[in-house]
């Protein structure tokens, strides 16, 4: 049997979830978007321009998106039905989709200062916070600078730790170049909505270059985080058995809910389940995400 380099690999599984994506919300555009979208803007933080888009009513959800993606790519599936009971502010980070790039380095501590910054903006002073890989990671560092403007936590498919990862994943982060992603739905979705298009190898560089960086946030400040915490991971999806253990520890799992009571957070781990085709999983996401919101 011929074997796929994991770089290549991974590239397909993107293509996979982006086409289903792009197809399924194009499908229903017509029918969704004009039902839940009440406002989008662009709003002044930290030198940005950062895009937003509000959809539906309740109370306020913040929704942070994957590496490279846009509102539409990661969300299109979810925001319809997440708006039925909740005020969706879903926002593209520094580079991604209508939100322009500046001269200034990626750290995960920045971009969760832009999400405290367009909540501030919104005169929102807290929020549920959904973030999916990129996105959870933002949302623990949004926690651990921000923790009074955080209601509850919900991370799917993320990390704390660089090393949470397994090293397939982290060794395929170092060997990644821009040119992975010509010819796909990422790069289309991109080129559509950017004030730059030209800016899309710059764009990705600049990630890809942090994306190699070590980094831990820290088991003590992780456990520090008091909102109510739900882990979505997939049972094969780059995070380590490991990792995911020590995450809904620092959440305060993993005791005898008979002896001790459950506890305020929770973890659920989706079978037969990739990071990427985690996010295909829109029914089982919703059975789990709207009962922990709704508690």
């Amino acid at each position: 049997m011929k074997t796929i380099h994991p770089a290549k690999a991974l590239l397909l599984a993107i293509l996979i979830l982006t086409t289903f994506v792009m197809k399924a919300g194009a499908q229903q555009a017509k029918a969704t978007s004009p039902a839940t979208l009440k406002s989008s803007g662009y709003a002044p933080v930290n030198g940005l321009k950062l895009y937003y888009e509000i959809h539906g009513e309740g109370q306020p959800l913040v929704l942070l998106h994957g590496a490279y993606m846009t509102i539409d790519l990661n969300w299109s599936q979810l925001i319809p039905e997440l708006a039925k009971t909740h005020k969706v502010i879903a926002l593209e980070m520094q580079g991604h989709g209508h939100t322009a790039d500046i001269d200034r380095p990626i750290t995960f501590n920045a971009l969760a200062d832009d999400v405290a910054g367009l909540l501030q903006y919104l005169k929102i002073d807290s929020a549920d916070i959904l973030g999916y890989s990129l996105g959870g990671t933002v949302a623990y560092a949004f926690a651990i600078q921000h923790p009074a403007m955080v209601k509850k936590l919900v991370l799917v498919s993320t990390v704390y730790r660089y090393h949470g990862w397994l090293k397939e994943i982290t060794d395929v982060f170092q060997t990644f170049k821009p040119e992975i992603f010509d010819q796909t739905p990422l790069k289309t979705a991109y080129e559509k909505v950017a004030p730059d298009p030209g800016h899309w190898k710059a764009f990705l560089t600049k990630y890809m270059e942090y994306g190699k960086q070590d980094f831990d946030f820290g088991a003590d400040k992780v456990k520090a985080i008091k909102s109510p915490t739900l882990l979505i991971m997939g049972d094969n999806d780059g995070v380590s058995l490991e990792h995911k253990a020590e995450m809904y520890r620092a959440a305060g799992g993993g005791v005898s809910g008979d002896m001790a009571g459950l506890p305020k957070s929770q973890l659920a781990i989706l079978p037969g389940t990739t990071h990427m085709s985690l996010m295909m999983e829109t029914a089982k996401l919703l059975a789990i995400i709207n009962p922990f919101l709704s508690k």
